[in-house]
């Protein structure tokens, strides 16, 4: 289950973070000098919302110094779809971001930190607002859940944006690297951190088809519905994990664009079982319960 178009030199880059930093920032620059990456209209509207693609050395080896990582929420049972893993984010602050993306331009911030500011203001200056906006909401986001000192992040770049039709939201992700920062302190709406070695998420091997059964609200309410959806599998020391739905997608947005891998085809994957009450997607209840998997 190899994936032959994967880039060689990218994924050597695992063993240099600071090199590979700067590819990431470099190819996502390129990718958003192609096109309007974000609309007119995403600073007003109800259904934006940014998140923070963090990753950072987190992941030991050994003794050694960490490499690189995926640094994700794990959502707490006090929120809409507990037990996902997710980015920080969320919607927009009106009043505030829109100041909080105007300090991030100065000297010593994050976007005055950010090599293809300058470009970005001179060429694209409409398009530099709104990035700088957003990035300022993914920050405010992460300093609120789970305590991330945003003059700690790099920004590298942003990604494609990814729709969310059941939730009438589209999600805008904001590339950053966490530099210096070991430990966070989740809030409320997150249970727990959890690191995934990117060196994993182009394991072919780890990926899954993950076999979701929607329940019924209740008696009568008719026959549960069945639904396959690609997933990621990480074990970790605190047990396994399923990544799946916007964040899967968005993940394997940045995979392909760095590394230029693509999971295997959806039939190809071994079965994850998991199982949904319908008030989980809807949004009705504060402690839905965890997904329950069984890898076959």
């Amino acid at each position: 289950m190899g994936e032959p178009n994967l880039d060689r030199d990218a994924v050597r880059l695992l063993d240099d973070p600071e090199t590979l930093a700067d590819h990431v920032s470099w190819v996502l620059n390129r990718w958003s000098l192609r096109g309007r990456v974000f609309p007119s209209g995403v600073s007003r509207s109800a259904e934006t919302s940014s998140v923070l693609f963090l990753l950072g050395n987190h992941c030991g080896r050994g003794r050694g110094r960490g490499e690189p990582c995926l640094v994700l929420n794990k959502r707490s049972r006090l929120v809409k779809q507990p037990g996902d893993l997710c980015f920080p984010g969320g919607r927009m602050a009106p009043r505030l971001d829109p100041c909080l993306g105007r300090i991030l331009t100065l000297p010593g911030f994050p976007l005055g930190r950010w090599p293809y500011w300058r470009q970005w203001r001179r060429s694209r200056p409409s398009q530099a607002r709104r990035l700088s906006l957003l990035l300022a909401t993914g920050l405010r986001e992460g300093l609120e859940e789970m305590r991330l000192n945003p003059l700690g992040v790099r920004m590298l770049g942003p990604l494609p944006a990814r729709e969310l039709l059941l939730f009438s939201r589209v999600i805008y992700p904001m590339v950053g690297w966490v530099r210096r920062q070991k430990r966070f302190l989740p809030n409320w709406e997150v249970e727990r951190i959890v690191y995934i070695p990117l060196r994993h998420l182009i394991t072919p091997e780890l990926y899954a088809r993950y076999r979701l059964r929607f329940e019924p609200d209740g008696p009568g309410s008719g026959e549960p519905e069945v639904k396959e959806l690609p997933c990621f599998v990480h074990r970790g020391r605190r047990g396994t994990e399923t990544l799946w739905g916007a964040t899967y997608y968005i993940v394997a947005a940045f995979l392909q664009c760095v590394f230029g891998f693509r999971p295997p085809e959806l039939q190809a994957l071994p079965v994850v079982h998991g199982s949904l009450g319908r008030a989980y997607l809807g949004g009705r209840t504060r402690a839905a319960p965890n997904p329950q998997l069984e890898v076959l």
